[in-house]
């Protein structure tokens, strides 16, 4: 996917936090450290590994292909690349406010490990808090 249809999609799916542009997809694109995952031209997965630790930096389907498995498989392969990076652990901010996605990342092994108070700004100025959930990434059992 190109920067521009990573950002069209990342519209069409958040309102808050703001949707990134072309021109901050770029940017993550161009750094050896981040890592994207697509599912065709219905979903993307944004990570960054760094110093043991794998931060999810954004998950976008698209409401239309919502419900498939797209977003689990795709936080499946993040944790998977992220190990292979050599992450021992790994976190992602979400909004408190975001059930489906909580949901998501707690079905996957992530637990509460924070809370940033007031982090997101919706468009009219309200103040959200983000839940950070972070979990391990055990190595593989030798065999």
């Amino acid at each position: 996917m190109t920067p521009e249809a990573l950002a069209t999609l990342h519209a069409r799916v958040f309102r808050t936090p703001p949707p990134w542009s072309a021109a901050v997809f770029a940017g993550f694109l161009a750094d050896p450290l981040a890592f994207l995952l697509v599912e065709g031209d219905a979903g993307f997965l944004l990570g960054r590994a760094v110093a043991g630790e794998a931060e999810l930096l954004t998950l976008a389907v698209a409401p239309d292909a919502r419900r498939r498995g797209l977003g689990r498989g795709l936080v499946a392969r993040f944790l998977y690349q992220a190990r292979l990076r050599g992450a021992e652990s790994a976190f992602l901010e979400v909004s408190a406010e975001n059930a489906p996605a909580i949901g998501l990342y707690e079905s996957a092994g992530f637990t509460r490990s924070g809370m940033r108070r007031g982090y997101y700004r919706t468009p009219e100025g309200t103040r959200i808090d983000a839940l950070v959930l972070s979990r391990a990434l055990p190595l593989p059992p030798k065999t």
